[in-house]
């Protein structure tokens, strides 16, 4: 490493070239850019609050000037840049001019010996002597509430000794002129020749023996703020930020993290982790990346505690910053402490207009090509490009579907011609999903094979509009979008809820004006996300398919009992449903699968007879105190239960489908009770789903067990009217708005009401007619569960109705 020697420039004495992590706070951005003040901050004043911040010191903007002044690099750096701008010269021959000169140049010896000097003392403060150290780098405009310079400069891990840290200090300056870092700044209107370079130099954690990730205190994809979303992999956490590999995932719900009693965990998954970045045995490289074990592959990263410490230390510096924040953090395998090596503002879902919601939806199927994680919610058509390597900006044809193995912030450009991105690697915080959300383009990650299966120039459509599973299709599929504007929407009495299939479509929705979900459906669950029938799970031995067998070892694997794998998996669900509500009600409603439909379901034949007319044979209540389901029931309850009170979703109403009579719902409420969930404790309201003419004949029997009605208008009307709803040849005679129909929903409202008990409705009718829903308003129904994509017209409609009855508004 050249250095040069003489006397440092006058302006700057050389004490002010280094300034340690605990000197420096957020007013410190001029001088040491937004990632070091942020590190002070930190320090500073969230240490005394139990958040570890690995030690370290920063050099200072002053100390950058004074290497490109006595270098003379200003008008070089000048000159490049106007050629740049005047076309002259493409962006690659003016970042490899500038950062030729960068490297040409010595380094003052007064800015060595600072940094020499500083390094001594890490070395002495941690104990260790010639410390290993982390050396990155934080631009004077970093890190802005409105623009993330994330990945734009180099950062160097496992640095040891002054002349190999002197060497990484004169690569991260020289890294602000690399061909991105120039291409984003003109993007942002930042000016070039104002903005100057600090450096970080900080102990590193040794998480090459465990491991690291990034954590943002609000959902990346829909907004959703009382969340905090952890990644994880084993080793060292570039290979997370960069997208090299597929980490673990982690939903952590905020409102309850505070409370000692509650594991507020909504969901965890395990990612392929297939490589690990450690520290390198000799070669030129400091770092390497080797292949995970197949243990490692299987295992998750971090323990619960873990995760819940990373999440309140989330909270504690997202109310410290005000804002939304993006973290990376470290596990030292040493001594298993965790610590906080970055933390800046989020720059996407922060700053979109809480008052539009865009939507999109397809609107007609396709052969699904390939499929990984959805960012964004959007949907794009176009050809397919495969790219291997950013330098074929130039020729990438704007508007097209860009599939590579991955990206890094050398991508950006030609990114930004892209309509939507496709990567075989990476989770939801790799550099593609964080880049595309600030592009606002779709992006699909960590697809496994997308370079492979996807034909170049094919046409395809790019979905994100469907949950979390992210989809390219065979062709251009027709799909529409839409701004929904959530601003001067009415206030009404009537307690508009929401009707919601999948824990996704409630994150996709939470924006919507409702006061609580009206219906969770359990089946639907069990359906997408669990895929096996209960009792297969607790009586295995009964299932003989040995395709059924071999798919129920592989969907439990890594659980110790197999009926641990559904309680988990559907008290999460359950739970993250309600979180996107809490603290209204949700209402989940207990699974009400036909026997066909539960014979479905892998390992479900062995459980289920054959049914002439499964609409009206054995399901809903009858089912839970049957010999044939009753341990499959208890499993449900095992899971509402850890929901409600493990996880701390105490807004959740339990419902109980087609109970024929009075003594059935003592029966089923005699089982919940027997698996921990007993009407009135902890809070617990027991619904029941008014679908029957007897729950209406017989709603005084039925009030003294329950604690509110909800109408299911689909099942009601075919049992009032005689017309079996899946009957073609009679549509025309299903009608819900029939007299007959509207008698029984006004005796059962009336009925309710006299006993104490709220009555609502949760089935399709009201968001079909506006006019039923008016009718519903008329007869003083507490509460109308739409779908959410009528809720905005139904809320208005139900605001015209009282209108029109004079109902009393509300305060909020």
């Amino acid at each position: 490493m050249r250095v040069e020697g003489g006397p440092s420039p006058a302006s700057v004495e050389p004490a002010g070239f280094v300034r340690w992590f605990e000197t420096l706070s957020n007013r410190d951005v001029p001088l040491v850019g937004g990632k070091n003040a942020s590190l002070g901050e930190m320090v500073r004043e969230l240490g005394p609050q139990g958040v570890r911040v690995p030690d370290g010191f920063a050099t200072t903007a002053a100390a950058y000037r004074a290497f490109v002044d006595a270098n003379g690099l200003r008008q070089p750096i000048a000159s490049a840049l106007a050629r740049l701008a005047a076309h002259e010269k493409s962006l690659a021959e003016t970042g490899a001019a500038i950062r030729a000169r960068f490297q040409e140049s010595a380094v003052p010896e007064a800015i060595a010996d600072a940094i020499r000097s500083a390094y001594r003392a890490l070395g002495r403060r941690s104990g260790e002597g010639e410390v290993d150290v982390a050396v990155r780098s934080s631009a004077t405009a970093e890190d802005l509430p409105h623009a993330s310079f994330a990945g734009q400069q180099e950062s160097f891990l496992n640095v040891r000794g002054e002349e190999a840290l002197l060497a990484a200090w004169r690569d991260c300056v020289t890294s602000l002129f690399t061909d991105r870092a120039i291409a984003y700044r003109d993007r942002m209107g930042f000016d070039h020749l104002r903005i100057a370079l600090s450096v970080g130099v900080q102990k590193m954690v040794r998480s090459d023996l465990a491991g690291a990730g990034v954590m943002f205190t609000l959902d990346t994809d829909t907004g959703f703020p009382n969340v905090v979303l952890i990644h994880a992999a084993w080793g060292l956490g570039e290979n997370v930020v960069k997208g090299t590999v597929t980490p673990d995932q982690h939903v952590v719900f905020k409102p309850k993290l505070d409370d000692p009693e509650r594991r507020p965990i909504l969901a965890r998954t395990v990612g392929s982790k297939a490589l690990k970045m450690i520290y390198a045995q000799g070669g030129g490289s400091p770092t390497v990346n080797v292949e995970t074990t197949s243990a490692e592959r299987e295992a998750f990263v971090l323990a619960d505690e873990e995760i819940l410490t990373l999440a309140r230390w989330g909270m504690v510096i997202e109310r410290h910053y005000g804002r939304p924040m993006d973290v990376e953090w470290a596990k030292d395998g040493r001594t298993d402490a965790i610590y906080v090596v970055q933390a800046r503002p989020e720059t996407v879902q922060s700053r979109k207009d809480a008052g539009v919601l865009r939507v999109f939806e397809l609107r007609e199927e396709g052969e699904a090509l390939v499929s990984g994680q959805a960012v964004g919610e959007a949907v794009v058509a176009g050809p397919v490009r495969v790219v291997t390597t950013p330098q074929s900006a130039d020729a990438f044809p704007t508007g097209a579907i860009l599939v590579t193995r991955r990206t890094d912030p050398d991508w950006v450009p030609l990114l930004r011609r892209a309509a939507g991105i496709v990567t075989d690697q990476g989770g939801r915080t790799s550099h593609a999903a964080i880049v595309s959300r600030e592009l606002g383009i779709p992006a699909i990650v960590g697809t496994g094979n997308a370079t492979a299966a996807l034909p170049e120039g094919d046409e395809v459509t790019l979905s994100c509009a469907e949950g979390p599973v992210g989809r390219v299709y065979r062709g251009r599929l027709d799909f529409e979008s839409a701004e929904l504007s959530l601003q001067d929407l009415p206030v009404t009495h009537t307690r508009i809820m929401m009707n919601i299939a999948s824990p996704a479509a409630a994150m996709r929705w939470w924006r919507l004006p409702c006061r609580g979900i009206g219906l969770a459906r359990v089946e639907y669950l069990v359906n997408d996300e669990i895929k096996v029938h209960p009792m297969a799970l607790v009586q295995p031995d009964k299932v003989t398919d040995s395709e059924a067998q071999v798919a129920i070892a592989q969907l439990t694997r890594g659980y110790d009992k197999p009926a641990e794998y559904f309680v988990e998996r559907l008290a999460r669900g359950i739970a993250t449903i309600a979180a996107s509500r809490w603290p209204d009600p949700v209402i989940v409603r207990t699974s009400d699968f036909k026997t066909n439909e539960y014979a479905d379901l892998i390992g479900g034949a062995a459980f289920e007879p054959h049914e002439e007319n499964p609409m009206l044979g054995w399901r809903g209540a009858a089912r839970y105190y049957s010999e044939g389901y009753r341990e499959g029931f208890a499993l449900e309850c095992r899971a509402i239960r850890r929901a409600r009170e493990e996880i701390g979703l105490d807004n959740i109403v339990v419902m109980i489908p087609f109970c024929r009579t009075p003594e059935e719902g003592d029966l089923v409420l005699a089982v919940m009770a027997e698996n921990g969930l007993r009407r009135g404790e902890e809070g617990l309201q027991v619904y029941v789903m008014a679908e029957i003419p007897s729950n209406i004949l017989e709603a005084d029997a039925f009030a003294e067990r329950f604690d509110g009605f909800s109408i299911g208008s689909n099942d009601l009307t075919q049992l009032v009217l005689g017309v079996d709803r899946d009957a073609e040849r009679l549509a025309y005679l299903f009608d819900e708005r029939r007299p007959s129909m509207q008698r029984m929903i006004r005796d059962l409202i009336r009925s309710a009401h006299a006993a104490g008990r709220p009555v609502g409705i949760c089935g399709q009718a009201p968001s079909d007619y506006p006019e039923f829903a008016a009718f519903l308003v008329e007869c003083g129904i507490d509460s109308i569960s739409l779908n959410p994509d009528s809720v905005l017209a139904g809320l208005r409609t139900v605001a015209e109705a009282e209108s029109r009855r004079q109902t009393p508004q509300p305060s909020r």
